[in-house]
């Protein structure tokens, strides 16, 4: 399938390929996220914000190593954080996309089964007009978040049964339960300011039920919370059921792990069968986590959520801190002895346009079988320059495996 983003003659393996190739090793592999790394220059010409960034680190791994830049979905096409992250993972970004309202709440350890629909929503603030004036209500702090869901739980719909569940500052999770709910909805979310939420309408014919209980679902929570706030309001997206991947350890006989601080990462991390590591809130305590567990597991999903968020909120010079507060760890990291570290990101979220973007991700991978390129530096322009090129993200995954020694020759 990607012929349709992707030159034919760039080659990427299939996970039938990857899984008929795939050996054991006593090999450790890392995958460092650094959520929304790429970005754009300030004024033009200039640094992006991990130009901008201090990080002695992330460029001693770049010039130890090689480096490129890597596309999530393909050119031009500007990925969710779920398909981005499943391309890391080796999966099919479009073929296994999977909604996040089922990601965040398996990410919660919420129940969620066969029939059931997960909805991931954003608590947002409306003005007297009805408009979206800020689609993330200030990321209000997590207990406003969770005294809101508290009323929000006395809602009563016919025919199903609701479940709303914070996440974290303003997204929250709702669970429906009932017959024939179909994740064919629009999503209520307009993606900018200015303009009222969308109507869920159904995008076919079986969807008309499920559209119908959540314009119900919508007009209740508007008689519950509409004269709080900031949040006085709901945005929908995300519908999904229970997804299902083979699992890494299946597909390639990987003990994985995940450390991540936000629910819809683990819950990523879950359905790609990995055993998650929960109650990490700072980057520190990422670290150590990382190093209790690091002889029980051979692959490890490093998350680092900070850089996103305030690409997201067009703070830059605070997104070039975030990325400095990573690059100050990477030492208690290199020295578990990893063999093959992969730092990158699941998409770029540049602070100029405060949200995810299209453009190539930065992208390094050291370890002990790295046949060093000539970029002496982690940053957009020295990663173009490197020996990996312009890559699909999907091959990472195999990529690791090789320089790990976890793949087979192919053929005689």
């Amino acid at each position: 399938m990607w012929g349709r983003f992707f030159p034919a003659w760039f080659p990427l393996a299939d996970l039938a390929l990857l899984q008929s190739l795939a050996q054991p090793a006593a090999t450790k592999l890392v995958l460092l996220v650094l959520d929304g790394l790429g970005g754009l220059p300030r004024v033009p010409g200039g640094p992006t914000e991990l130009e901008t960034a201090s990080t002695p680190n992330l460029d001693r791994l770049a010039a130890e190593g090689q480096a490129g830049l890597s596309q999530p979905i393909g050119l031009g096409i500007t990925p969710g954080s779920g398909p981005g992250h499943l391309a890391l993972f080796g999966y099919d970004p479009v073929a296994s996309n999977i909604g996040r309202g089922a990601l965040s709440a398996l990410g919660l350890g919420l129940r969620l089964d066969a029939g059931d629909l997960g909805v991931r929503l954003n608590f947002c603030t409306l003005d007297d007009q009805g408009n979206v004036v800020d689609r993330r209500a200030g990321r209000i702090d997590t207990s406003l978040n969770q005294a809101l869901v508290s009323r929000l739980n006395e809602i009563e719909v016919p025919g199903v049964e609701l479940e709303f569940t914070t996440e974290s500052q303003h997204r929250a999770v709702l669970i429906i339960r009932g017959a024939y709910l179909s994740p064919a909805v629009e999503e209520t979310d307009p993606q900018t300011v200015g303009a009222p939420p969308l109507e869920p309408e159904p995008l076919t014919a079986t969807a008309q039920h499920t559209s119908a209980v959540l314009r119900l679902v919508t007009e209740a929570v508007r008689n519950c919370i509409g004269s709080e706030t900031p949040a006085n309001f709901v945005l929908m997206r995300g519908y999904a059921g229970l997804p299902e991947l083979e699992s890494l350890e299946s597909l390639y006989g990987l003990r994985a792990v995940c450390l991540a601080t936000y629910p819809m990462y683990k819950g990523l991390a879950r359905v790609a069968g990995m055993a998650v590591v929960d109650g990490l809130g700072s980057v520190d305590e990422q670290m150590a986590a990382l190093a209790a567990v690091w002889d029980d597991h051979d692959y490890f999903f490093v998350h680092h959520k900070a850089p996103d968020a305030r690409g997201e909120d067009g703070e830059f010079d605070a997104k070039s801190a975030a990325i400095e507060e990573l690059d100050r760890r990477l030492p208690a990291l290199r020295d578990l002895g990893p063999n093959v570290l992969v730092v990158t990101g699941d998409h770029s979220t540049p602070s100029r346009l405060r949200q995810h973007s299209w453009h190539p991700v930065p992208c390094l991978i050291w370890g002990e079988n790295v046949l060093p390129d000539t970029v002496e530096s982690f940053g957009e322009r020295s990663c173009g320059r490197g020996s990996l090129g312009v890559f699909p993200a999907q091959s990472i995954m195999a990529l690791m495996l090789a320089h790990g020694g976890r793949l087979q020759k192919f053929g005689a």
